[in-house]
C-alpha cells in the first residue's frame, strides 16, 4: 500500500485546524488511511493509504481535499477541466503526436502550471506525487510516467516522437555528457532501473519542443536543461505518457487539481493525434471522462442494513465531495474529476457509508450459528496438491487477473471464450485468466537462474464464457503443472498424468489433439469416463519464445471439477 510523508505543519495549516494524533488517526479512516509514524524531529507525518482505487489521496493536497470536504468545507471546483462537450482554451499550447507511437507508447496528456514560486516543500511534494503515481498507480512507470519541466524554456508545439534509439542523443538529467537513447539504458541509473519498459521496442518515445530542444526520454529521464526543475521556478510544464488513455487522463487530472490547490493557475494543453483514440483525435487536457452512475435507495439500505432519508444520503455524499441528485428511489451521482473508482452501485453505497459515519452503524451479533468446514471441492484440491508435491512438484500461487498479451497473444490462442473486465484499472488486469498455463510460464520465464529441472504446479480457478450459464460465464477448479528441463517431453508428462490418475483412482484414455499452445503430434487430450478433462504435451517453441524461455517445457492442464464428476 502507498505511504506518503508530509509536513505536519503544512498539513494542519491546509486543514485549517490542528488535531491530536488520536483525533487524526480517527479522521484518516475517511480516506482509508492510518497514521503510520510521526517524525517529531523533522516534523513529518508518515501516512499509509489502504485504498489502491483512490490515487487522488496519495498526496498532501489530495488527502487534505478529502478531509476538508468531510469536515464540512465545500468541494472545490476546477474550471480548467475540459469535458466531451466543453473544450477549454489552450492557446498555442499544443502537443503533436508522431504516428509511429501508436504501437509503442501511444498516449500523452499535459498542462502548464504558473503563478506560484516553487519552494523546497512544494518541490518535495511534487516529486513524491510523481513517484507515488508512477510507481504504484503507473506500475513502475510502465503504464504512467510523468515529467515536469521549466515551461519558460519551451516553444510550442511540443513534439512527441518515435525516435531512433541509436541516432537520437541528448544530455540526460544528472549527467554532463551526451548519450544516445540506447546508451542511456546502459549507463544512466534511471535507464538501468526502467530500461526494461522500452528496450524491446523498435523506436523509443521522445519529447522535444518546436526548436528541437529536448524535454525528455519518457518514461526514463528528463533532459539536463529543460527538465531540471529547481527551487525558484514559477512556471512548469507537466506531461504524462502511457499505454491506456483513461489512466493517463485520470493521473493528469489528479496532478492538475493538486497543483491548483497549491495555488497554481492551470493552463490546458491540446494534444493532436494522427490516429484514432477512445476520445477522438484532438483532446484538450486536463480532461474529465467520467460518466454519471446510478443506484437506488433500497439497494443502499439493503447493503448497509440501515434506513436513510434523502437528506441523510445527500449529506453523506456531499461530505465525500460527490455531486448527486435524488429523485424518488433513484440516486444519481457524478464522480469528481479526480476519481474513477465508481465501477458498481456498491461503490456508491460505500461512499454513503463513509460519509454517513461508520461509527453510526450499531454492531450486531450474528443471528445464525454455523460450523466452518472445507468444501468438497477444496478437499479434492488439497488431495491433488499432496499428490503433486509427492511427485516432486513445487506449488505456486498466482493472480487470476492479467493482460491480453499474457493470456491470449503469448499463448497463440483466441480470445473467443476469454472474459474481459469492462473497466479495468490497467491493461495488466484486463482479463480473467482462461487457463493456468500462462501463469506457470510467467513463473518459468523469470526462473532461468535456478538449477534445473523445474517442476511447478498450481491448483486454482479459471473462468470462461458459457452462454448456457445464468451469468454468461463459468468458473472451474483447475490443476496445471509444468516441467522445464532438457529432458522435458511428452513421455515425461504422460508418466506424471498416469501416476496422478492412478492415485486418484481414475481410469483414463488418451486421444491425439491439436492445440496451438503445444507441438503438433506431441499433444494429447485426457479422457475420463469418455469426457475430456484435460490436455498435455510439449509446449510450442513459439510460445516459449514469446515468454523468453530457452529451456524445453512440457505442461498439462486438468479440469478438476469435470475429472471428479466423471466416472
Amino acid at each position: 500500500m502507498p505511504k506518503i510523508e508530509i509536513s505536519r505543519d503544512k498539513f494542519f495549516d491546509a486543514l485549517g485546524r490542528r488535531f491530536s494524533y488520536p483525533e487524526l488517526e480517527e479522521l484518516l479512516t475517511v480516506a482509508k488511511g492510518e497514521l503510520d509514524d510521526v517524525d517529531e524531529e523533522e516534523g513529518l507525518l508518515k501516512i499509509e493509504l489502504n485504498d489502491t482505487n483512490r490515487p487522488d489521496l496519495w498526496s498532501l493536497r489530495g488527502l487534505v481535499r478529502q478531509l476538508r470536504t468531510y469536515l464540512g468545507e465545500p468541494a472545490p471546483t476546477y474550471p480548467f477541466i475540459s469535458r466531451p462537450n466543453e473544450r477549454k482554451e489552450s492557446g498555442e499550447r499544443t502537443i503533436e503526436v508522431d504516428p509511429g507511437l501508436r504501437e509503442i507508447r501511444p498516449y500523452i496528456a499535459g498542462f502548464v502550471a504558473r503563478g506560484r514560486v516553487v519552494d523546497d516543500d512544494l518541490l518535495r511534494d511534487l516529486i513524491q506525487t510523481q513517484e507515488k503515481l508512477c510507481w504504484n498507480f503507473g506500475q513502475k512507470r510502465k503504464a504512467v510516467a510523468m515529467g515536469i519541466y521549466r515551461s519558460t524554456l519551451i516553444r510550442y508545439p511540443v513534439q512527441y516522437k518515435a525516435a531512433d534509439p541509436d541516432r537520437t542523443r541528448f544530455v540526460p538529467l544528472s549527467m554532463e555528457k551526451e548519450l544516445s537513447l540506447r546508451e542511456i539504458l546502459r549507463e544512466h541509473p534511471k535507464g538501468q532501473e526502467f530500461g526494461w519498459i522500452v528496450e524491446h521496442l523498435p523506436a523509443y518515445p521522445f519529447l522535444t519542443d518546436a526548436r528541437g530542444e529536448v524535454l525528455s526520454f519518457p518514461p526514463i529521464i528528463n533532459s539536463a536543461r529543460i527538465g531540471a526543475v529547481e527551487v525558484g521556478d514559477e512556471e512548469l510544464f507537466v506531461e504524462l505518457t502511457g499505454l491506456d488513455l483513461k489512466t493517463i487522463l485520470l493521473a493528469c487530472t489528479i496532478v492538475a487539481c493538486d497543483m491548483a490547490d497549491e495555488g497554481f493557475e492551470i493552463l490546458p494543453v491540446k494534444v493532436v493525434y494522427p490516429y484514432d483514440t477512445p476520445m477522438g483525435r484532438e483532446l484538450t487536457t486536463p480532461f474529465a471522462f467520467q460518466t454519471v452512475e446510478h443506484t437506488t435507495r433500497s439497494a443502499v439500505e439493503k447493503l448497509l442494513g440501515l434506513n436513510f432519508t434523502s437528506e441523510e444520503i445527500s449529506q453523506a455524499l456531499t461530505r465525500m465531495g460527490v455531486s448527486h441528485t435524488i429523485e424518488g428511489d433513484t440516486i444519481t451521482i457524478v464522480p469528481p474529476v479526480y476519481r474513477n473508482d465508481f465501477l458498481h452501485p456498491v461503490d456508491i453505497a460505500e461512499d454513503i457509508m463513509i460519509g454517513h459515519g461508520m461509527d453510526r452503524f450499531d454492531p450486531e451479533m450474528p443471528r445464525d450459528f454455523t460450523v466452518g468446514r472445507l468444501s468438497a471441492a477444496e478437499e479434492r484440491n488439497r488431495r491433488v496438491k499432496m499428490l503433486m508435491v509427492g511427485m516432486g512438484f513445487q506449488e505456486m500461487i498466482f493472480n487470476y487477473l492479467g493482460s491480453r498479451r499474457d493470456f491470449i497473444e503469448k499463448m497463440r490462442v483466441s480470445d473467443e471464450d476469454a472474459i474481459r473486465v469492462a473497466n479495468p484499472l490497467s491493461e495488466n488486469y484486463e482479463y480473467v485468466r482462461p487457463s493456468v498455463l500462462p501463469s506457470l510460464l510467467a513463473a518459468e520465464s523469470v526462473s532461468s537462474h535456478a538449477v534445473y529441472p523445474h517442476h511447478i504446479f498450481e491448483t486454482g480457478k479459471v473462468a470462461k464464457k458459457d452462454p448456457e450459464d445464468n451469468y454468461g460465464s463459468k468458473t472451474y477448479n483447475m490443476l496445471g503443472f509444468l516441467s522445464a528441463d532438457p529432458k522435458a517431453d511428452f513421455n515425461m508428462t504422460s508418466s506424471h498424468v498416469a501416476a496422478l490418475c492412478y492415485y486418484l483412482g481414475k481410469e483414463y484414455t488418451l486421444e491425439p489433439k491439436e492445440d496451438p499452445r503445444f507441438v503438433p503430434g506431441r499433444t494429447a487430450a485426457l479422457l475420463v469416463g469418455g469426457r475430456e478433462v484435460g490436455i498435455f504435451g510439449e509446449v510450442h517453441p513459439e510460445v516459449l519464445e514469446n515468454w523468453g524461455i530457452t529451456m524445453p517445457c512440457a505442461a498439462c492442464e486438468i479440469n478438476l471439477d469435470i475429472l471428479f464428476e466423471a466416472e
